[in-house]
């Protein structure tokens, strides 16, 4: 005589409920997609940090409005790392170049490196000069590129990652959970006797045969 298969649990009986699978996949998808919104946004947000469109040479004199705080930097292109472009500043206030640290701005095959950060004390006209030993082009710009762009790539990568972790994690407590609950209801069943029919008597023809 064969065993008797375990009474089947319907799946719709088992807590946690198969919501949570949906619920799972969910945050994966929107994370994913919030962090490439955001990464796409601020790589977006790059193209017009230097304004190539307005580029001076060696011994232009440009004139340019500023204010307090004004995050205004000098780049340059130009061919080698040394000597570097030089440039003046001139306006009210006794404004200051300061060093602007390491940043590179591409724009197709061309790279601009920041030479100076602007730093003024008061709103007014200011004009700037600048000139190197080589056929250097320059061009006012903001600040942080490369700050804002690894900002960008670990919004890429940090958000879908986590998305996919709050997933994994999800699908892998909710499997847990209801396969114990489900243990449980078959250990409630067969323990009641409802899990299995009661096996059948003799038949007719069987009791007639039997003796008296």
């Amino acid at each position: 005589m064969q065993p008797l298969p375990p009474p089947r649990i319907p799946a719709n009986e088992l807590r946690p409920g198969r919501h949570w699978y949906v619920t799972a996949a969910a945050i994966a998808v929107a994370l994913t997609v919030l962090g490439v919104a955001f990464g796409v946004y601020r790589f977006a947000s790059l193209t017009d940090t230097v304004d190539t469109d307005h580029q001076f040479a060696n011994g232009d004199t440009v004139t340019l409005r500023l204010g307090p705080g004004a995050e205004r930097a000098i780049w340059a292109k130009y061919p080698g790392r040394s000597p570097g472009p030089r440039c003046d500043i001139t306006g009210p206030g006794g404004p200051r170049l300061t060093d602007p640290g390491t940043d590179v701005f591409l724009t197709g095959d061309e790279a601009w490196h920041v030479v100076q950060v602007i730093d003024v004390s008061q709103a007014g006209d200011y004009t700037v000069t600048c000139s190197s030993q080589a056929l250097s082009r320059y061009a006012l710009g903001g600040t942080g590129v490369l700050a804002t762009f690894a900002g960008g790539l670990v919004l890429v990568i940090a958000l879908p990652a986590l998305g996919i972790g709050i997933c994994a994690v999800i699908v892998l407590v909710t499997a847990v959970r209801r396969s114990r609950h489900r243990k449980r209801l078959l250990a409630a069943l067969l323990a009641s006797g409802a899990g299995h029919p009661a096996p059948a008597g003799p038949g007719p023809q069987e009791r007639d045969s039997q003796p008296a």
